[in-house]
């Protein structure tokens, strides 16, 4: 099984659990059952084009997905799976 953190963001869809064991090869596979248990999360990860939006960054361990292979990003099982959405910044102020 793979341990995927949920975000504070999703936990309303996730029963208010902060991780998720799920199986799966790849990052694809993996979101895809958090979606078959928990209807709705992909909608909220995943744009148009099935990949991660832009705001959202996944990790696999310690591994943004962006740099290594996206969506087919292998996972095994034991392997941390970390759904961080994109913070926003403040409002910069001038001196």
């Amino acid at each position: 099984m793979t341990t995927v953190y949920v975000p504070t963001p999703l936990r309303r869809l996730t029963g208010g659990q902060a991780k998720v064991e799920v199986t799966g090869e790849d990052i694809g596979t993996v979101i895809q059952a958090i979606d078959a248990q928990y209807p709705g999360v992909a909608d909220r990860l995943l744009d148009d084009d099935g990949n991660v939006k832009r705001f959202i960054n996944v990790f696999v361990n310690e591994s943004e997905i962006r740099g290594l292979q996206g969506m087919h990003t292998p996972v095994a099982s034991g392997d941390k799976v970390s759904i961080v959405p994109a913070m926003a910044g403040g409002q910069e102020t001038g001196q």
